[in-house]
């Protein structure tokens, strides 16, 4: 089991690049096409601030390994344990939707 854990956590770490790469390309398209957005001004001001947010999530997954981000996500979790239940709680519905809908 401990070897299966290090060739999945060896697999994700092999794959951070990519992850980045295309976290990049979605921020790159969404500053591009931001002014274009219906909404004016502050739709465009939302899609910048998200383009921002992908740069900075596609850095940290570059420069962070899983073991490292699993830190990071447990720090999170005990800091804030409500929201992070919350969070969870809304990923679990929102997945449950999507197998339902593929069945």
């Amino acid at each position: 089991m401990t070897e299966l854990g290090h060739a999945v956590t060896d697999k994700i770490d092999d794959n951070r690049g990519a992850a980045a790469g295309g976290l990049e390309s979605a921020a790159s398209t969404l500053h591009e096409k931001a002014e274009s957005l219906p909404g004016g001004e502050k739709v465009a001001n939302l899609a910048h601030t998200a383009a921002d947010k992908l740069t900075s999530t596609a850095d940290y997954v570059r420069k962070h390994d899983v073991n490292s981000m699993m830190a990071d996500m447990e720090r999170l979790v005990k800091n804030n344990p409500g929201p992070s239940l919350l969070a969870a709680a809304a990923i679990g519905f929102l997945l449950g939707r999507s197998f339902a809908r593929n069945d």
